[in-house]
């Protein structure tokens, strides 16, 4: 009996959470999202223009510098809006702040001259005696002259402008003798312009024109020599691509052409009354012709029975 009064010993085994696993998951699922939103940004850029390609692989790049040209750090980018009289001036004072904003080229400010002309917005970059965008008598560009160019680049290439080069010097002529002139120089230099601002990102199709003037087209008259005659012009053309129409001149009236002086009552005029060509209407190369009504008479007489009528 003893035996039969043991205790009873029940086990019962809870099943339940076995603890806390940590953050891992976590970790994973951030992995996770951040994959997917990469994958979404690739598929976006693929699909992208070019334009907004090269802005963000520039960004990458420059952060800074590539914020201040692509127009990321203002409300919108209207770069693309073609350039007419009406906003000609946004784009002549943002390439005007652009200036400022570069330490080396602030100095150039006198050098560096920007009007609005029939052709389109004219930007001018001016020698000076030292040869400031170019070396003297060369087509090289120099490191400030690559520097300005660079960064006009960066303002007018989102335009759909079509862009003008042209290249002037000074009257000095070339001591040597092998047939390079004033006329290869200024076209050369244009044409250096041209090249630097198309592997800045300026489309080929963009620029429409490159001219070389030699010293044609004198900024001081007066001083054929003078260094400021030696220049590179860039001209951002009007939307439409043609300068303006000039304006229609009103036509002058001019003196009033004095009247016939009226003959005498009761006598024949001396003289037959001119036309505006100044000869006498029954005339011929200046000849005076018999008058009608006395043709006639005579013809009536010439006739068989012309004179029946007087008898």
């Amino acid at each position: 009996m003893a035996a039969d009064k043991r205790p009873i010993i029940v086990i019962k085994k809870v099943s339940g959470h076995g603890g806390h696993h940590g953050g891992a998951w976590k970790v994973a699922y951030a992995d996770f999202v951040t994959a997917m939103m990469a994958l979404f940004i690739v598929l976006w850029l693929l699909n992208s223009s070019v334009k907004v390609k090269k802005a963000v692989a520039g960004y990458f790049q420059d952060p800074k510098s590539s914020q201040k040209e692509t127009g990321s750090d203002k409300a919108g980018d209207d770069n693309s809006i073609p350039i007419d009289k009406k906003n000609v001036e946004k784009l002549k004072e943002q390439i005007e702040n652009a200036i400022k904003t570069q330490p080396n080229l602030e100095k150039l400010a006198k050098q560096i001259e920007i009007t609005i002309t029939p052709e389109g917005l004219r930007i001018e970059l001016i020698e000076d005696k030292k040869g400031t965008f170019f070396q003297s008598g060369s087509a090289q560009l120099s490191q400030t002259g690559q520097q300005l160019l660079s960064m006009l680049a960066g303002q007018l290439k989102p335009l759909p402008n079509k862009l003008l080069l042209e290249g002037h010097t000074d009257a000095q002529p070339y001591s040597a003798d092998n047939g390079y002139t004033n006329w290869e120089l200024s076209a050369d230099r244009a044409n250096a312009a041209r090249r630097l601002l198309q592997s800045d990102g300026v489309g080929k199709d963009q620029i429409s024109q490159v001219r070389g003037y030699a010293d044609q087209l004198l900024r001081v008259k007066n001083d054929p020599m003078d260094p400021s005659n030696r220049r590179i012009s860039l001209i951002v053309q009007w939307a439409d691509g043609s300068p303006p129409k000039p304006l229609a001149l009103a036509k002058s009236a001019g003196p009033p052409a004095p009247s016939p002086a009226k003959p005498d009552a009761g006598k024949a005029p001396a003289t037959a009354p001119r036309s505006a060509a100044g000869t006498p209407p029954n005339s011929v190369k200046g000849q005076p012709v018999p008058d009608q009504a006395g043709l006639i008479e005579k013809l009536k007489k010439a006739l068989p029975g012309g004179n029946a009528s007087k008898k």
